[in-house]
């Protein structure tokens, strides 16, 4: 759960597009967590949930009333004059994802209390990012991955004194991106490519060297839905 005494006042902040973007959070993202993480869907209701499968129906036939596995990542907002999102790009070594830019987060796991909980200790353990620096806003609807997880983006406005201590097992390093960028639909471009054999279309931001797309992009594309469309 949010907690009420941990979300920023909007007459608090200094800059204006910090302000509005916390209005905006505070009235538009949901304040609990979604329950249930790991129930089956079926087809009919896949269809009003958001995911991968929006844009590749064969992933909702793959998907549909099977059991997730529940996860949860950390969507930081860094309170600078002109905000950014925080994101890391995936060591190249991993057996999943790698070399992927990614938001912090991972499996929630039984000790976690909530998708928070979880976000927030995937956040310290990948890239330091302590909890003291990190104020709780929201959550986005959960986002189904073609893999089969459940995604809670948690979003969150953090602190720009913090300090990063990058586990180099797991990231190969963080970057920012203006929050002006990513949450202008001008440069949410749909890509495809073959994955399994199968043609599939997704989002992607690319920005300089970087190139966001997939699961990351599709999560920053449904907080341009909540919060600017």
């Amino acid at each position: 759960m949010i907690r009420p005494e941990k979300v920023f006042s909007p007459s608090s902040i200094v800059s204006a597009p910090v302000r509005d973007f916390v209005a905006r959070a505070n009235v538009r993202l949901i304040s609990a967590p979604p329950a249930n993480l790991n129930t089956p869907v079926s087809l009919d209701e896949l269809a009003v949930q958001y995911g991968d499968h929006r844009m590749a129906s064969d992933i909702a036939a793959a998907l549909a009333d099977k059991p997730f596995s529940p996860a949860a990542v950390l969507i930081p907002v860094v309170a600078r004059e002109n905000p950014t999102f925080l994101l890391t790009q995936r060591a190249d070594d991993l057996s999943t994802h790698s070399g992927q830019v990614a938001f912090p987060g991972g499996r929630i796991d039984d000790t976690d209390v909530d998708a928070a909980d979880a976000a927030l200790r995937e956040a310290e353990e990948e890239i330091g990012l302590a909890r003291e620096f990190i104020t709780p806003l929201g959550y986005l609807d959960p986002y189904l991955s073609g893999t089969g997880f459940r995604i809670v983006p948690v979003v969150a406005l953090v602190s720009p004194e913090f300090t990063l201590n990058i586990n180099v097992r797991e990231v190969l390093d963080t970057f920012e991106v203006p929050i002006d960028f990513l949450m202008s639909p001008d440069n949410h471009q749909r890509h495809s490519g073959e994955w399994k054999g199968i043609n599939r279309s997704y989002y992607a931001m690319p920005y300089g060297e970087r190139y966001i797309w997939g699961v990351t992009a599709g999560i920053i594309r449904r907080l341009y839905e909540r919060l600017y469309s």
